[in-house]
């Protein structure tokens, strides 16, 4: 038996649209799924897969929106996912870049927050079928830090253009989540 592919997400820019540079989804108006990704999400959970969300929100800290806000853009999310899709967790850092916590991407705690949960359920995850989804080089950080593969998604932040100024290379490069859960797929 092959072992449970687990799935790190990011939010903006690989699940909903990417509110630009510096900016925040800061209510559930300003929420939208991208293209593509409500049909990935369910092949990924049908084929098994154990997905988390880990995003970086520090527009709480800011200011921006509340905590409350940040959950009502969740649930959205949730419902507008429908049936079909589960996540193990969603974990999202509100701390600003220089407090220094470790759950902001690039660090890992929030990855090693799930990967506990997994070994509280009696799941021990195979770094080698672990995947770390995002638009950004932070999340490629992220991924490669945490010892899994990484994809970068165009489908945000970045652009394949910028690839000479990168500081961290991706393992894989897709357009979006769509491209993305096809790769998880069939590795």
């Amino acid at each position: 038996m092959n072992p449970q592919k687990i799935v790190f997400l990011d939010r903006d820019g690989v699940i909903n649209a990417y509110p630009g540079h510096y900016k925040y989804v800061t209510s559930v108006e300003e929420f939208r799924l991208l293209p593509g990704v409500q049909e990935a999400l369910r092949r990924l959970t049908a084929a098994g897969c154990a997905l988390f969300i880990i995003s970086n929100q520090a527009g709480v800290a800011k200011k921006m929106y509340s905590r409350e806000a940040l959950d009502a853009i969740t649930q959205r999310m949730l419902d507008e996912l429908g049936d079909g899709i589960t996540f193990s967790g969603v974990y999202y850092c509100t701390h600003l870049s220089d407090e220094n916590c470790a759950c902001r991407k690039p660090r890992t705690g929030y990855v090693e927050k799930a990967f506990a949960a997994l070994a509280l359920q009696g799941r021990t995850p195979d770094l080698q079928q672990c995947y770390f989804v995002g638009d950004s080089l932070i999340d490629v950080e992220t991924g490669k830090a945490s010892g899994m593969k990484t994809i970068l998604v165009f489908s945000g932040r970045e652009r394949p253009e910028n690839k000479p100024a990168w500081s961290v290379i991706p393992d894989f490069t897709a357009e979006d989540l769509s491209d993305a859960a096809d790769i998880i797929l069939h590795l």
